[in-house]
């Protein structure tokens, strides 16, 4: 799994994985005692982190899954309660009249202290018995926790934040599913939808009863109970109506692509930034469960260091006639599932590519104005790799990962979604979903010397929930970073622009600068 807190949090920290000796240990001192954080694994003899951290080890016990209760309830707040961790454990025991219990396991019946905090002058240490660090960082809970507990925060206010919808769409649309989310999350709460649609508005309110239905976005715009606007509406007005509800005083959040030229999310940005409001962007899929699953595998560097990226969706099929597949409203195929593809692969780079090139084919459909297919390929400057292909034309589906590393490669299949049912005075019904939808098992194999290669299958990773809305909440409630950093969706737009251009220019090479 994922952290939800991004890591880039733990910048601020001092991450003590190994043996403190006394020279590190009284420098540390100093650090903390300054307004410095530090979070200590403590070992079984290792004398001067113990003292430090104001705690004695009680047993060293081996590597397995144990389940760690949060006793912190301001630390808590809107966690899980009690969450698995696989980790070697070492129970801990205050010895420091000011070291916090925060969280305890319970071993054998009986709850000992797993991690404790330390006030130290003007900052605090955080001793874990859990001695895998990077279990605690990768843990979509335990890596919140103990943020907050090395860096807490007041909440900014108490009540929820009032959502509203920016194009609420048709039935079982992306505005059901924020409708949805809202809901579902705790600190946020859904009270309007805008749509230009009289019939999608009847729609909502058969969704959402209590929902406040506004016929334009300025009526949206201008309702004091909405503090969050999401824009589902087609790509080509993204860039627009985030400029017009920011100045209206909004938080925005904006369904992906951000919108269609890196020029317009640069305006985007330093308009948020200048009136103080939060832009974030629903790239949704980076809680995909398969896709969690993938950072899983290659964060624990399973495969090594990657360095090429295949991804692919698409089939043979008739493409859907609705405006996705209308380039002047959708901007062109690539930022369709491009804007979720592209995005993963950043991610699992780090950054932005240098260069990139598409080649794009239109050759069977000839009733839209999306190409047929594209392939993307993209260069780093270290000569990293990555290609996404798209496709209306393929009728033996690539695999939907493929990821080489230095010691392995990752691999998942598309499985077809059917659901069969026999239902009086029909007989047989068989319902298809898209085949995108579906989580994919992965394949691993890596190198074992003289054995050769091993082969392993992971499972996708348990669902992470609303995830997005999740973290948008504690962004904005808790001021807790933000999981889609707006800087972030403006590379993926850098990158798709460029894509489109080159397609369209017949495979122009592209240097992004």
């Amino acid at each position: 799994m994922v952290p939800r807190m991004p890591s880039d949090c733990w910048n601020e920290t001092h991450v003590v994985p190994d043996r403190l000796d006394p020279l590190r240990a009284e420098e540390l001192e100093r650090i903390v005692r300054a307004g410095g954080t530090a979070l200590v694994a403590v070992m079984p003899d290792d004398a001067c982190a113990a003292a430090l951290a104001g705690v004695n080890v009680l047993a060293d016990l081996p590597s397995t899954e144990w389940f760690v209760t949060l006793t912190d309830r301001e630390a808590g707040a809107r966690l899980d309660g009690e969450v698995a961790v696989t980790s070697a454990l070492r129970p801990l025991r205050p010895v420091e009249g000011d070291v916090r219990v925060a969280a305890t396991t319970s071993i054998r019946f009986e709850h000992q202290p797993t991690i404790v905090v330390r006030p130290l002058g003007a900052g605090r240490i955080v001793a874990t018995g859990i001695s895998d660090l990077d279990a605690i960082m990768r843990h979509p809970t335990l890596g919140a926790f103990v943020a907050r507990l090395l860096h807490p925060r007041a909440p900014r206010r108490s009540t929820d934040f009032g959502v509203g919808i920016v194009g609420y769409g048709p039935f079982g649309g992306m505005g059901y599913l924020h409708g949805l989310a809202a809901t579902e999350t705790d600190g946020l709460a859904l009270v309007a939808a805008a749509d230009s649609a009289p019939e999608r508005l009847v729609a909502a309110r058969d969704d959402f009863a209590d929902l406040h239905a506004h016929d334009s976005v300025e009526s949206l715009a201008d309702d004091p109970d909405v503090d969050v606007a999401i824009i589902a509406t087609p790509p080509v007005l993204h860039a627009q109506l985030a400029l017009q509800l920011l100045r209206a005083g909004k938080h925005v959040v904006i369904e992906k692509p951000m919108c269609l030229h890196r020029v317009d999310a640069n305006e985007i940005i330093a308009t948020a930034q200048e009136l103080d409001r939060t832009v974030t962007v629903h790239q949704s899929r980076r809680w995909d469960r398969d896709w969690l699953a993938v950072r899983n595998v290659t964060g624990r560097g399973d495969i090594g260091e990657v360095f090429n990226i295949e991804t692919f969706v698409g089939g043979f099929e008739h493409p859907c006639r609705a405006w996705h597949s209308e380039e002047s409203i959708s901007g062109g195929a690539i930022y369709d599932w491009g804007s979720h593809h592209v995005d993963w692969i950043v991610q699992l780079y780090g950054a932005a590519p240098s260069r990139v090139l598409c080649s794009a084919h239109t050759r069977v459909w000839h009733d839209t104005t999306n190409a047929d297919q594209i392939s993307l390929w993209m260069q780093w400057a270290d000569g990293r790799e990555a290609t996404f292909r798209q496709s209306d034309v393929c009728a033996i589906r690539r695999p939907k990962f493929h990821i080489e590393g230095t010691r392995g490669t990752i691999e998942g299949h598309y499985r077809p979604l059917r659901t069969d049912a026999v239902e009086p005075g029909r007989g047989h019904v068989e319902q298809v979903s898209h085949h995108a939808e579906a989580p994919v098992d992965l394949t691993v194999a890596t190198y074992e010397g003289s054995m050769g290669l091993r082969e392993s299958v992971v499972s996708p990773a348990p669902a992470p929930g609303w995830g997005f809305h999740r973290n948008l909440a504690d962004h904005l409630l808790l001021g807790e970073p933000l999981a889609v950093r707006p800087e972030q969706s403006r590379d993926v737009v850098a990158v798709l622009e460029a894509g489109h251009r080159s397609g369209a220019n017949g495979g122009e090479l592209i240097e992004l600068g």
